[in-house]
C-alpha cells in the first residue's frame, strides 16, 4: 500500500528541500517538493526528482567487500559484516599501536547533509584522538569573507525577495543549484516588476533569465564592487545616517573609492564602464535591493576579500533597513544545534593535529607542511565524499591512495572512484533508509527525514557503522550505543527545540529569526555590533590586516600569462551535484559528455571548431576534452561543467586535476574557479 511521507533532500546544495515522497515498505516511487513549506514551495530540481532511479539503481553496493585486485582496479569479493569489522578494527588497532592515533584520519563531507549521518564520524574521531579535519572544500572562503563584515552567518530572509525591487544574484546559478530561490524571484518579478541582475563569468541557466547579465572575469568581483560603491558615493546615494549608526570605518570609504572608477574596474574585470554605471544607477534608483550571494565567486585565491567587498554594497546603500532589502549568504548561525551527542564534543582534544580537507593530495603524499607537524596518515576511514573526483590536484590524490602502506576503508552507496581504491568497501544506506534531521544554509527550516523503506541489500547507516567500529576498537561508552532516533531526540532537547515526537508531528520547524534580527537592525554580529569595512582578518597579525584593510581588488589569483593564457572555471552541471547523480544514466545522457566552453574569438585563434578535441593543461596535469563553442563569456575565459567522474574523460583524468590544492588567504579554502591553463588543438 502506497504512502506519502515528508522528508528532506540530503544533498549539499543550499536548499535541502522539503520533500514529499510516495513509497511503500520496499520502494520509493515519486519525489516532489513539499507545497506547504514556505521556502520549497513545491519545487525541487530535476536531479532529486530522479531519486527513485538513484535509490533502486542496480549499481548500488549491497554487500561488504574486500579488495582482491590492485588499488584502483575496482576488483572486490563479498565478505560478511563481521569479517569486515574484524579486519577494519584489527588494522586500525595495529596502526594506533605502532604509529599513534593521529595516523588515522576519518575523512568526510556532505554527501548527506543529515546531522546524524554526516557528523557522527566526528564522535569516532574525538573519542579515539584521530586526526582532525578542517573542512575547507566548500564554504570556508565565502564564510570568511561574509563574517569579516557582518560578523554572523545569517541575513535577510530569502522569502523577503517578494518585497524587493532589485534582486542581485552574485556568483551563483540557482536555476541549476537552488531552484527554489528562482520561484521566489519569479514571484517578486510578477508582484513588483523586480529587476533581476546576475553577476557571473558565463551565461548559465540563471543568467539566461536575468534582465541584466554582468559577464565578469573570474576573481575580479572586488573591482566591480568597488566601482559600484564609487558611483554610489559620487551620486550621493550612500546612506550616511545608516552608516553612522551601524558601521565602523565608513568615513574612510569616500577617499578610498575615489580612484576606483568604472573605467578602472573595466580594465580589471572586463565589464564595460557603461554597464557598471548602469548597474550602479539601478541600485541607486530602485529600492529595496536584495543581494543573494553565492559560493561560486568566492572560489578564488582572493575569494574571501571579494565576498567582503560585495557585502559592503548593500551596507553603504542602507538596504538592510528595508523589507526585501539587504543581503544573504548563509543561515548557519540561526539554528544553534547542540552537537555534543552527535559529535562527542566532550571527548575532543584540542591538541590533536588538524588536517586540511582540500589538501588531501599533499597530505597523502607526505608533504611536510600539509601534515601540520604530525605523523604520516596510514589509515583512512571515508564517508559521504569522493575525493578522487572532487578534491583538487587529482594526480596527487590518486598517487596518495596508491600507497601500499595506506589502509583505506570506504563506506559508500556506489562504486565511486574513491571506492575502487578501498581495502575494505562497505555498503551505505541512502536518506530514505535511515532517520536523520536536516538544516539548510539557504533557508531556515529544520526538517525530520524518517526511515521510509527497508535497507537496500546489507547496507548500514553511517551511525550504525560508527557505533560498531567504536565498539570494535574497544569502547564501551554509551556514545556508541545510541540509535539515530535516540541521538535526534537528545540533540533536539539539548538545543531547546523540543523532542523527536513533536518534530515528527510538525515535520519541520521554521527557525528564521525576526525581521529585525535577520536584517541586523539590532546590530551586526561583531562585539561592537557594527558592520566592519576594515576587517580583522587574522588575530595578532596587524601587518596582514593593514595590507587588506578596506574592500578592494586584491590581485592574488592564478593570473593568465603567455604560458597559461586562459582562465578555467569548473562550474556545476545542471544534472549533477558534485559527483552525485553521475551514476544515473538519464542524468549523464542529458549532460552528454565533458566539454570545454570556449569563446568563438579564442576558437579562431586556436584554429578549432566545435567538437574538436583539445588538450588543456598547466603545471599540475593535462587532459583531453571536446570543444563547445560558446559566446556567453568573455574571450580568454573557459568553463567546464561537472563534476564528471574521471572515467568519462578521454584520458581517465578529470577536470580537478588542473585545480591547485594550495591554501588561499586568509583562512584556506578550495580554489576551483581560479585556474590558469594552456589550450592546444589535438591533431
Amino acid at each position: 500500500m502506497y504512502k506519502t511521507s515528508t522528508s528532506a533532500c540530503p544533498h549539499d546544495c543550499p536548499s535541502t528541500c522539503v520533500l514529499e515522497i510516495k513509497h511503500d515498505k520496499n520502494n520509493i516511487y515519486k519525489v516532489k517538493g513539499n507545497k506547504f513549506n514556505t521556502y520549497t514551495k513545491g519545487v525541487i530540481c530535476s536531479k532529486v526528482s530522479k531519486y527513485p532511479q538513484r535509490t533502486h539503481n542496480k549499481k548500488r553496493l549491497t554487500h561488504p567487500m574486500i579488495r582482491v585486485g590492485k588499488k584502483g582496479e575496482g576488483k572486490f569479493k563479498n565478505i560478511s559484516w563481521n569479517n569486515a569489522l574484524d579486519i577494519l578494527g584489527n588494522k586500525f588497532k595495529k596502526i594506533i599501536q605502532k604509529y599513534g592515533s593521529e595516523s588515522i584520519w576519518p575523512y568526510y563531507y556532505a554527501g548527506t547533509m543529515g546531522l546524524v549521518q554526516r557528523d557522527s564520524i566526528n564522535r569516532l574521531r574525538h573519542y579515539f584522538n584521530f586526526s582532525g579535519q578542517y573542512s575547507t572544500i566548500c564554504t570556508t572562503l565565502a564564510a570568511t569573507g561574509w563574517l569579516a563584515g557582518a560578523g554572523s552567518l545569517k541575513g535577510t530572509d530569502p522569502r523577503e525577495v517578494i518585497n524587493s525591487k532589485v534582486i542581485i544574484m552574485w556568483g551563483g546559478n540557482p536555476a541549476s543549484t537552488q531552484v527554489n530561490f528562482m520561484k521566489h524571484v519569479q514571484e517578486a518579478r510578477k508582484k513588483n516588476n523586480a529587476y533581476f541582475i546576475v553577476v557571473d563569468p558565463y551565461l548559465n541557466k540563471t543568467a539566461k533569465l536575468a534582465d541584466l547579465h554582468i559577464k565578469i572575469r573570474p576573481g575580479t568581483d572586488g573591482a566591480l564592487a568597488c566601482a559600484l560603491m564609487h558611483e554610489i558615493f559620487k551620486s550621493k546615494n550612500a546612506d550616511y545616517e545608516y552608516l553612522k549608526k551601524f558601521t565602523k570605518d565608513y568615513e574612510l570609504l569616500p577617499t578610498h573609492f575615489k580612484e576606483k572608477t568604472a573605467e578602472w574596474a573595466e580594465n580589471i574585470s572586463g565589464v564595460p564602464d557603461k554597464i557598471i554605471k548602469k548597474f550602479a544607477n539601478i541600485l541607486c534608483k530602485k529600492t529595496p535591493s536584495y543581494f543573494r550571494l553565492g559560493y561560486g565567486f568566492s572560489r578564488q585565491r582572493n575569494g574571501s576579500f571579494n565576498m567582503h567587498a560585495v557585502s559592503c554594497i548593500p551596507t553603504i546603500l542602507g538596504s538592510w533597513k528595508h523589507r526585501g532589502g539587504g543581503a544573504f549568504y548563509n543561515n548557519a548561525d540561526i539554528y544553534n544545534i547542540n552537537k555534543d551527542t552527535i559529535e562527542g564534543l566532550n571527548f575532543k582534544n584540542n591538541t590533536v593535529r588538524i588536517l586540511d580537507q582540500s589538501r588531501i593530495g599533499p597530505i597523502l603524499n607526505n608533504e611536510i607542511d600539509a601534515l601540520n607537524g604530525g605523523s604520516v596518515v596510514r589509515g583512512l576511514f571515508i564517508q559521504n565524499t569522493n575525493p578522487l573526483v572532487v578534491a583538487p590536484e587529482t594526480l596527487k590524490v590518486r598517487k596518495g591512495f596508491l600507497r601500499e602502506d595506506l589502509f583505506t576503508c570506504v563506506h559508500e552507496q556506489f562504486l565511486t572512484e574513491t571506492a575502487k581504491y578501498a581495502d575494505i568497501l562497505l555498503p551505505a544506506t541512502s536518506f530514505v533508509e535511515h532517520d536523520d534531521i536536516y538544516i539548510s544554509g539557504g533557508h531556515q527550516h529544520l526538517t525530520y527525514g524518517p526511515k521510509l523503506i527497508k535497507n537496500i541489500g546489507k547496507s548500514w547507516s553511517n551511525n550504525k557503522l560508527i557505533n560498531a567500529l567504536g565498539k570494535k576498537l574497544g569502547s564501551k561508552n554509551n556514545c556508541f550505543q545510541l540509535t539515530e532516533k535516540e541521538i535526534i531526540n537528545i540533540t533536539l532537547k539539548k538545543s531547546n527545540l523540543g523532542t523527536l515526537s513533536k518534530l515528527k508531528k510538525k515535520e519541520y520547524l521554521d527557525l528564521q529569526p525576526s525581521y529585525t534580527e535577520s536584517n541586523f537592525l539590532n546590530g551586526f554580529g561583531h562585539k561592537d555590533k557594527k558592520f566592519h569595512f576594515s576587517p580583522k582578518w587574522k588575530e595578532n597579525d596587524e601587518k596582514f590586516n593593514k595590507l587588506f584593510n578596506l574592500p578592494d581588488h586584491y590581485d592574488l589569483t592564478e593570473n593568465i600569462n603567455k604560458k597559461y593564457p586562459y582562465k578555467l572555471v569548473t562550474a556545476p552541471a545542471h544534472n549533477f551535484l558534485n559527483s552525485s547523480f553521475t551514476e544515473i544514466d538519464t542524468s549523464r545522457d542529458k549532460e552528454i559528455k565533458p566539454t570545454i566552453k570556449i569563446h568563438p574569438y579564442d576558437l579562431n585563434i586556436l584554429k578549432c571548431k566545435p567538437n574538436d578535441i583539445v588538450r588543456i593543461g598547466n603545471n599540475r596535469a593535462k587532459i583531453r576534452i571536446h570543444v563547445e563553442e560558446f559566446d556567453g563569456l568573455l574571450p580568454g575565459i573557459t568553463v567546464v561543467e561537472g563534476i564528471w567522474p574521471n572515467e568519462y574523460f578521454l584520458d581517465n583524468l578529470g577536470i580537478n586535476a588542473l585545480v591547485g590544492s594550495d591554501s588561499p588567504e586568509p583562512a584556506g579554502g578550495a580554489v576551483f574557479h581560479d585556474v590558469a591553463i594552456w589550450i592546444k588543438k589535438v591533431n
